[in-house]
């Protein structure tokens, strides 16, 4: 990144559009980070829902990928490309309010189904935003640049928690659930009045439809798919590695904090080290590497009798993470080209998709057996993305990068 003849960092900040779209992801990841943890506490604490209720609510997260879907056609239809960006925003922002002022248990779930699955297509929109300008301005560092954007977002996610706990206790949940409304609005005033117009490559295959759209769009869904399957342990390791370290490893409350704030900050920095062996060896096969990572750190986790096994679990867990950060939108709109807008759309939507499946996963699997075993269950699955990653970088016609 800090090479002078293509230094992501001076493309980004020297581009209205990316220093924008880069403005706009710190905010909305500020807000979305604060408001995400605090939930099921809102659910229980204002709504009294009970407990094992309050926990299907990451299960609406499987409506993220008809949102996402059906918002990037749109998108790919439309001229403007950052049309579809505002309007996600807007019904974030009432999605929101609304659920601030919910007061029955059934509304936060519908809110989460409709409007915030749809809010969850702004930053699929972004990036496809963002893409049109690189097939526009080519670059030797597109990936680079992607992961400097996509930075925005780690580092509001690194300040959004911390800012979500103070705020909420000292004004409320609700407030915060406000709060959050504001900072998904306050995303669209970086890119102010500016427009991106669909980039349409002329070279490309005209669009087709029915069975031949589903074939063209298939190894996109498969490369998704088998991205859900790398990030399931996520959503199990935020639900279940704090009650393993207070319970049966009887960690202070410093420590704990420290082990679960390691990874974001290591895939801050691992970001643009990704992107430059990506730039290097191709997107595909850093993503495999990544994957194995993930493995690893899965394995750390399931056989951890220390507070170090879970330091380098968490290191190994942010190479993943890192891989996914900087590459996942990259190489889902390398194999759709012709519709960026839907790629961008249902790759970010395999994140919701992972925590609900990671979130069954890890109930069940406690129950079976127990912590910290439980990990085992997102090992297995992490074997198999790998491979998967592979096996689609060795049947990959062209590189994906």
């Amino acid at each position: 990144m800090l090479d002078r003849s293509e230094s992501a960092l001076g493309i980004v900040f020297g581009s209205k559009v990316y220093r924008a779209s880069f403005l706009a992801l710190l905010i909305a990841g500020i807000g979305m980070s604060a408001a995400t943890p605090q939930l099921t506490l809102f659910l229980v604490r204002e709504l009294h829902t009970p407990l094992p209720v309050a926990g299907l609510y990451y299960v609406t997260n499987l409506a993220a990928p008809v949102a996402g879907y059906l918002v990037g056609r749109l998108s790919d239809r439309t001229p403007e490309r950052l049309l579809w960006f505002r309007i996600c925003a807007l019904v974030g922002t009432v999605g929101w309010l609304a659920m601030a002022a919910a007061n029955t248990v059934w509304l936060p779930f519908v809110i989460s189904a409709v409007a915030l699955s749809v809010s969850g297509g702004s930053m699929a929109q972004l990036f496809a935003a963002c893409r049109d300008e690189l097939s526009r301005h080519p670059t030797k560092a597109d990936n680079r640049v992607v992961a400097t954007v996509r930075m925005a977002f780690v580092i509001g996610w690194m300040i959004g928690p911390v800012a979500g706990s103070w705020f909420g206790g000292e004004f409320g949940l609700r407030a915060l659930l406000v709060a959050t409304a504001t900072c998904v609005f306050a995303q669209m005033i970086p890119l102010g009045r500016q427009r991106v117009e669909r980039y349409d490559d002329v070279t490309l295959i005209p669009r087709s439809t029915g069975r031949r759209q589903i074939d063209h769009m298939m190894p996109l869904l498969v490369f998704t798919a088998i991205c859900v399957l790398a990030m399931t342990g996520d959503t199990i390791k935020f639900g279940y590695l704090p009650i393993y370290m207070a319970e049966q490893l009887h960690v202070s409350d410093t420590m704990r904090g420290a082990v679960i704030g390691i990874q974001p900050l290591l895939e801050l920095l691992l970001l643009p080290l990704v992107a430059r062996l990506a730039d290097r060896f191709g997107g595909l096969k850093v993503m495999t590497a990544g994957a194995a990572l993930g493995l690893a750190g899965n394995l750390a986790y399931a056989t951890s009798t220390s507070v170090v096994a879970l330091f380098v679990g968490q290191a190994l867990t942010a190479g993943l993470w890192a891989c996914v950060g900087a590459l996942g939108v990259s190489i889902a709109q390398h194999l759709y080209p012709e519709g960026v807008g839907t790629a961008s759309g249902i790759f970010l939507s395999s994140i919701p998709v992972s925590s609900a499946i990671g979130g069954a996963i890890g109930g069940l699997g406690v129950a079976a057996i127990g912590l910290p075993h439980v990990f085992f269950l997102p090992a297995a699955l992490t074997t198999l993305s790998t491979i998967a990653f592979a096996v689609l970088s060795r049947r990959a016609d062209a590189p994906a990068t």
